[in-house]
Formats: C-alpha cells, sequence, structure tokens
C-alpha cells in the first residue's frame, strides 16, 4: 500500500517577476489546492518557503529558485520527519504538450534541474510527481528562455485546465487510492486542440 502524502510542493521560481511563467506550474498547482483547501500560504524562513496547512497536510512553496528546490523541500521534509514516499511534486514538464498533466510514482527526473536537485537533496526518487505539461519550444537552445516565458493565452489556458483536472482527482491522491485518481486523471487529460 503506498504511503500517505503529507507533504506537497509545487516548484517554481521566487517573486513577481516569474510568477506568470511556464516554470511555475508547480506553483500554480499549490495555489490552486491551498484554494480548493481554504488554506493560505505564510513565509517560513526557517524552510526558505511559504506553508499551508491543512490537517496534517502541509503545502509547500520554494522560495529558492528551480534549480536550488531540493534544498528548501529536504528542509521541510527533515524537520516533520515525511519520508520520501510520504511527498508529492508538481512541476512543469517540457515532455508533455500544454493541457495535459501525469501523476506518476518514482522515477528519473528527465533532466529537469529542479526534480533532479530535489532527488539530490532527499536521497530518494522514491516521492510521486504531478508533470504539469507545458510543451517544448522545439529547440534545445531555446529551452531557458522558454520555461522563463510566459505563455500565449491558449497554452496558459491549457495548463490552468490541465492543473484544475489534476486538483479534481487530488481527494483520491490523499485518501491513498492513487490508481485510480491516475487512471481517472490519464483518461480525460487530453491536450487542447
Amino acid at each position: 500500500m503506498a504511503s500517505t502524502i503529507r507533504l506537497i510542493a509545487g516548484l517554481g521560481n521566487p517573486g513577481p517577476r516569474y510568477s506568470g511563467t511556464r516554470h511555475n506550474a508547480g506553483s500554480w498547482f499549490a495555489d490552486g489546492l491551498a484554494r480548493r483547501l481554504g488554506e493560505a500560504f505564510k513565509d517560513e524562513s526557517k524552510f526558505s518557503g511559504a506553508v499551508a496547512r491543512s490537517g496534517e497536510l502541509r503545502l509547500f512553496k520554494p522560495d529558492t529558485f528551480m534549480n536550488e528546490s531540493g534544498y528548501a523541500v529536504a528542509r521541510i521534509a527533515g524537520f516533520y520527519k515525511v519520508q520520501p514516499g510520504e511527498i508529492l511534486v508538481a512541476y512543469d514538464d517540457l515532455d508533455l504538450p500544454p493541457g495535459t498533466v501525469r501523476l506518476k510514482r518514482d522515477g528519473g527526473h528527465g533532466g529537469h534541474n529542479g526534480l533532479r536537485d530535489v532527488e539530490v537533496h532527499l536521497g530518494s526518487r522514491g516521492f510521486t510527481r504531478v508533470r504539469i505539461g507545458i510543451g517544448h519550444p522545439g529547440d534545445r537552445d531555446a529551452v531557458t528562455p522558454w520555461v522563463l516565458g510566459r505563455p500565449g493565452a491558449d497554452d496558459e489556458r491549457a495548463i490552468r485546465d490541465a492543473i484544475e483536472r489534476v486538483l479534481d482527482v487530488m481527494p483520491m491522491v490523499l485518501a491513498g487510492d492513487f490508481d485510480k485518481a491516475a487512471t481517472e486523471l490519464h483518461t480525460e487529460s487530453k491536450p487542447a486542440e
């Protein structure tokens, strides 16, 4: 049986300059979940981020830059004695088109530097992921400006709709029914046309 999720980290870059960028899709997810749970984030400097709490569940948005997210995630996980299997990390994914979202247990970082840093600092790949598709610019050299740029209106709508779909299945994930949640999400998760 899978562990209960006790910590959800939404990865992104800090500050208003980056808040609307593709790289902050994980933060958008965390904000949406906090809103649905009726909770608000509070800055917690000892964890290098903002925390919202709903019962035993903590939502976390690191205020470190994306590629240094692991330190902050490991710090809050260590403080609350949260094991990797009890962590869910939400992040932007270049390999999925806008409008696609995937739930995944374990796995690699897929070249995502923020996720790589989380793996390094946790010393494990054994956590759950929410992969939020942002699309790929088509050229490796254009990746950095792409992830740090704001999506066009259609892509942003598709990304935010995908986040809403995963938020719809989060009660199942939090109740321990990952497989049912993933099946429902992946059956419905179609990119916008």
